[in-house]
């Protein structure tokens, strides 16, 4: 998957896409490190939003990597390996964030 990253075929919005068929969500992806916070909680809102649709838990481990801009790759460390700095979506998402609200849990989300 990273190798399809760096070649640009996978994108941020393509992965959450996905998670519509896996239990996990978005885990470990480095984005750049001036993302705004708001643009971040629409993202995980967006995840939230298809957990719950999907009856399942769904979690985002997101990394703002300081310093470093799209395309550029960030090692974490022994096992965890490295990752591509993955380009975000630029449309203002501040207005529908700040406006709060709750997404409910699923109810089965026992079944994962």
């Amino acid at each position: 998957m990273i190798h399809a990253v760096e070649d640009g075929a996978l994108t941020l919005e393509k992965l959450e896409a996905m998670t519509c068929v896996c239990s996990v969500g978005l885990d470990m992806v480095a984005i750049p490190g001036d993302t705004k916070a708001t643009t971040i909680s629409g993202i995980i809102a967006d995840e939230m939003a298809i957990g719950m649709i999907n009856q399942k838990t769904t979690a985002v481990r997101l990394i703002p990597v300081i310093g470093k801009g799209v395309g550029e790759t960030v090692e974490f460390g022994g096992l965890l390996g490295f990752a591509p700095v993955m380009p975000v979506n630029q449309f203002d998402c501040s207005e529908f964030i700040n406006r709060g609200g709750r997404i409910p849990a699923p109810i089965h989300s026992f079944k994962n």
